[in-house]
């Protein structure tokens, strides 16, 4: 929750791998495509989630770079 306060890709929901179960997902239509993204490429809480996320069924896609790779492209973060 930290890191994701510090700064985080605008209208991005911070959804912890750790709390990724069925029951959570009832929250969203089984149609909605979930990006997921870590603070950089040394971290593999979004592979973590991803995989999650596909053994549940769920489209999934990772966003390569995280949150380095969305600032390497110019674009802007929240609560920086």
């Amino acid at each position: 929750q930290e890191t994701y306060s510090r700064r985080h890709i605008p209208n991005a929901i911070h959804l912890p791998h750790k709390i990724i179960t069925h029951e959570k997902m009832m929250e969203w239509p089984e149609s909605v495509m979930f990006v997921v993204y870590c603070a950089g490429p040394h971290c593999n809480g979004a592979d973590q989630a991803a995989l999650k996320l596909a053994k549940l069924g769920r489209p999934v896609k990772i966003m390569i770079g995280g949150i380095t790779g969305w600032e390497d492209e110019g674009f802007t973060l929240i609560g920086k």
